[in-house]
């Protein structure tokens, strides 16, 4: 039996769990929540990541050695320090260093979205449908888009740290500026927020994706109609390119969006349209581990 532990790094929350492992089966050994408190900066996030470590072996009794953890944005190979991250106050910060010291135990670390590929490939939704799985992509669509590549259960990285985040591939100019500089990215476009950006446009009205969903299925509002067909329409574009890049086992769709059955249906059709394949035979999954893949993916980090 071996203990992994795993820290979830959010922007409201920092989760850790302990996880045991056994011939490929896992239990929940311990499990706990802190604020992550990041108006209070930098400092103080690693103080509660200590918390974290620190309240898992009280309560556990047992010693944390190493652990993984999940952070919003990437570490950069080059420079050692964090980017893209959300919670501002950890950009171009020695991130990894610093939370290495403090703890005084080496990391592993992945940005979220890989957690939730590695999560799903290994202890999730995979082993369970595709046992054979060697490539694996998971993808999250929530308010953003992103993704992470897992090759017989490790995380590709690659050389700028930015493996799997395909969400800021070019899709189409209607989707509009990119909070990255860019314009028409993926996540402008079939994100939720992108979605809901498209409907406003059309009509002059903001509603939440919910609502454009129940229009949808009432079949009286054609913008709601058409928002749908857009994604359905882009998300087989945008599916297909990764499909002819890497040609996963299994695809894991995960996110709020990731949660309409459309995708299941009349997505996957759309993707078989534009893939470099007669057929297409990779496997789409809804994911099984929830808001736990996150910090079960960290912990898998270093299993």
């Amino acid at each position: 039996m071996k203990i992994i532990c795993g820290i979830d790094l959010g922007g409201t929350k920092i989760e850790g769990a302990l996880l045991s492992i056994k011939n490929g089966s896992f239990s929940v050994v311990e499990r706990l929540r802190v604020p992550t408190e990041k108006e209070h900066g930098y400092q103080h996030i690693l103080e509660q990541i200590k918390k974290v470590v620190t309240l898992l072996e009280e309560k556990s009794g047992t010693k944390i050695t190493t652990l993984g953890i999940g952070t919003p944005g990437t570490l950069d190979p080059s420079t050692q320090t964090l980017k893209n991250s959300n919670t501002v106050c950890l950009n171009d910060q020695p991130f990894k260093k610093d939370l290495e010291k403090i703890l005084g135990m080496p990391i592993e670390m992945a940005n979220d979205a890989n957690c939730f590929a590695l999560a799903e490939a290994t202890l999730g939704a995979v082993p369970e449908k595709v046992p054979n799985a060697k490539v694996v992509f998971g993808i999250i669509m929530g308010t953003g888009v992103g993704g992470g590549i897992v090759i017989n259960g490790k995380v590709l990285n690659g050389r700028h740290g930015i493996g799997g985040e395909w969400g800021h591939n070019f899709l189409h100019e209607s989707g509009g500026p990119c909070y990255c500089g860019q314009t028409g990215c993926v996540e402008t476009i079939i994100s939720g927020t992108g979605l809901e950006n498209f409907y406003e446009r059309e009509t002059g009205t903001r509603k939440s994706l919910k609502d454009i969903i129940s229009l949808y299925q009432t079949g009286k509002d054609p913008v709601a109609n058409a928002t749908m067909e857009r994604l359905i329409t882009y998300f087989g574009k945008g599916v297909a390119s990764i499909i002819n890049v890497i040609d996963p086992d299994a695809i894991v769709i995960g996110g709020g969006v990731g949660n309409i059955d459309l995708l299941y249906t009349e997505g996957v059709g759309s993707v078989k349209k534009y893939i470099f394949n007669k057929t297409l035979e990779t496997h789409f999954l809804k994911p099984k581990l929830g808001d736990s893949a996150g910090v079960f993916g960290a912990a898998m980090l270093v299993n």
